[in-house]
């Protein structure tokens, strides 16, 4: 199983860096959204998690936020939907009564060679990982755009940057995402930021599959990276963190890379 939730308790965050701000995390049940619940709520902001099946997952992620001393609320949304994200940022309003970051990581990773890939199978994923984004961030931005601030950070991969045979699709939703962000960075300036971070491979459930019907996958995809692992969904998270707090106030429009130095874009 991939490593899903357990931060590195070596490396702390600051208990004020977020501290009375109000996040939101899509996809924050599992992998990579719920080590970042678990950081920002670290940090001191109040969390949304947002999630869609996994109602348990979400719930132990609301538990371990409030177990770090804010406040957390789980609330189911397909965020594909425009109506359903509106509904998540609505809670969220009636809730906490503002929101400051945005964190709009829901996606999914699923592929075929592209002359079998059902127009179905492209479509869930570009709503699934495209759409939710822009649905997120659509219903997002008024309230952020009343208060003057706000920080959106996507979650894009390294796929969206050079490509990923036989998974077109994926990578054509992690490319938008990429264009989407900086098109926004500067649509939204100067009183909103946006920033991606693109993870290569990270150790979660989602990439549980191919290693295990690969046997030696996992060991050959950790020697082709220079720093001889697979991320961990909290070296995700603490970038994540990074890029919603002030300690990156003058970066917006960036991609921040996370893979071990595998793949060196400029």
């Amino acid at each position: 199983m991939g490593q899903t939730q357990v931060a590195d308790r070596t490396v702390r965050l600051p208990k004020d860096l977020l501290r009375d701000r109000v996040a939101i995390v899509t996809g924050g049940s599992r992998g990579v959204g719920r080590a970042t619940v678990q950081r920002l709520a670290e940090a001191g902001a109040h969390v949304i998690v947002n999630y869609l099946t996994h109602a348990r997952e979400a719930d132990l992620a609301v538990r371990t936020a409030r177990e770090l001393g804010v406040e957390a609320l789980p609330v189911q949304a397909d965020v594909s939907r425009g109506d359903a994200a509106e509904r998540l940022v609505d809670a969220a309003l009636e809730h906490f009564g503002q929101v400051d970051v945005l964190v709009a990581n829901a996606g999914i990773w699923e592929g075929a060679p592209v002359e079998e890939m059902p127009e179905e199978l492209w479509d869930r994923v570009l709503d699934a990982n495209l759409r939710g984004t822009f649905t997120s961030c659509r219903a997002v931005v008024p309230c952020m755009k009343a208060r003057q601030s706000g920080s959106i950070v996507i979650v894009s991969s390294t796929a969206g940057q050079r490509g990923e045979a036989g998974y077109s699709n994926y990578a054509a939703s992690k490319g938008g995402q990429i264009s989407f962000a900086k098109s926004l960075a500067t649509e939204l300036a100067p009183h909103i930021r946006v920033n991606c971070v693109a993870p290569g491979w990270v150790d979660t459930e989602m990439n549980d599959p191919v290693f295990q019907r690969n046997n030696g996958f996992k060991r050959h995809v950790e020697e082709a990276i220079p720093l001889r692992r697979i991320a961990t969904p909290d070296d995700v998270a603490l970038s994540i963190a990074f890029l919603a707090s002030d300690w990156s106030r003058h970066i917006t429009g960036e991609v921040l890379n996370l893979n071990g130095g595998s793949v060196l874009c400029g």
